[in-house]
């Protein structure tokens, strides 16, 4: 079958497998960290958790979205990626009025050519999570 003069064979993923490092607190057992699919990797919603406890970092809304990024460095490095090859990041907040703290934090991770970005505000999660973001970034 053509589309747009493509064969649909072509543009459908030819491999996909699920991704998770020991490294970073699992959120559930229901859903991987992330999916590798073919040259892609999809990060579930990643929220700001302590390395050594598996609980919340802090109360403190800086620290939890700093810890979710430095947690999705730690699943991209570990997939074989890194925060440069980082495509779209998806943030969302319990409180839509921290842009001035996402924009600081975001700045720390991508000085350079930072990628595209969308900042929903959401319903409280549980567990005092205030943050979670999720991305997808190219890997080797």
């Amino acid at each position: 079958m053509q589309l747009n003069g493509l064969d649909h064979r072509k543009i459908y993923m030819t491999t996909r497998k699920n991704f998770n490092t020991a490294r970073v607190p699992k959120m559930s057992e229901v859903f991987p960290q992330s999916v590798i699919a073919d040259n892609l990797i999809f990060l579930s919603g990643t929220p700001g958790l302590d390395l050594s406890t598996g609980q919340i970092i802090s109360a403190d809304f800086e620290e939890q979205i700093r810890q979710s990024f430095k947690n999705i460095q730690t699943i991209l490095e570990d997939a074989g990626s890194n925060m440069s090859k980082v495509l779209k990041t998806t943030i969302f907040m319990v409180h839509g009025n921290d842009f001035s703290v996402v924009n600081k934090v975001y700045k720390e991770f991508f000085p350079e050519n930072p990628p595209a970005r969308s900042t929903p505000q959401v319903m409280p999660f549980p567990a005092g999570i205030l943050v979670s973001v999720e991305c997808i970034a190219q890997v080797e």
